[in-house]
């Protein structure tokens, strides 16, 4: 189960899930170098066991960065177009630096295992995520997947890949089992006072005598 202020790993595209850290919530996701490795190795960006000991405020710094502006440019183009400017960012992230290459591995059991030959730097992990921004909003087809949560005061933007594409909510957890709750709530005030509900507030005893009458 997700709980509010958690890392978030199921918004569909590593883009979203960086810009899931800076939305939507009342402080950033990514409070320090600890919690950018979790979601380094989380998002699926470096495999387990990955030396990150380089990872610092620096770093830390510039992935928020990133995410702002991403959380900017993908809600700019739902909503119409983003800025030039924003776009001419998100271009030089990705330029900036060389995506790690992956390498297979065979480990003791005789499995195939993903790794990298060296500790990964900051601008390529940066690029790499760019790019993934840069190919999402591309493409035709994954554009009109993207969807923000219905949730009230959420702003994330997820990849609707649900048979039918009737997903509504970033996380059925956190948003949708709010959305569930107040509904409840709402049948449950509409049971015990249905003028209430109406915007005429509750009937008094004088009332229910008069209209008896």
């Amino acid at each position: 189960m997700v709980a509010q202020g958690e890392l978030r790993f199921d918004c569909g595209r590593i883009c979203l899930d960086l810009a899931a850290t800076a939305a939507g919530t009342p402080t950033e996701r990514l409070t320090g170098p600890e919690e950018l490795r979790a979601w380094l190795v989380g998002a699926g960006l470096v495999p387990h066991g990955t030396p990150l000991d380089g990872v610092d405020g620096g770093w830390l710094g510039r992935f928020r960065a990133l995410g702002e502006l991403l959380c900017r440019v993908v809600h700019d183009e739902l909503r119409g177009r983003a800025a030039d400017a924003d776009l001419a960012l998100l271009n030089s992230a990705a330029g900036a630096g060389q995506p790690p290459a992956a390498c297979a591995v065979r480990t003791a059991d005789g499995a195939l295992a993903r790794t990298l030959p060296a500790p990964p730097d900051c601008a390529g992990l940066l690029a790499e995520v760019a790019r993934d921004a840069i190919g999402l909003l591309t493409d035709a087809a994954a554009r009109r997947r993207l969807r923000q949560c219905e949730g009230a005061r959420c702003t994330l933007v997820y990849l609707d890949t649900s048979r039918g594409r009737r997903r509504r909510w970033c996380s059925s957890e956190v948003c949708g089992n709010r959305e569930r709750v107040a509904r409840h709530r709402r049948r449950t005030t509409v049971r015990r006072d249905p003028a209430a509900v109406a915007g005429q507030g509750p009937v008094t005893a004088a009332e229910k005598y008069s209209a008896g009458r």
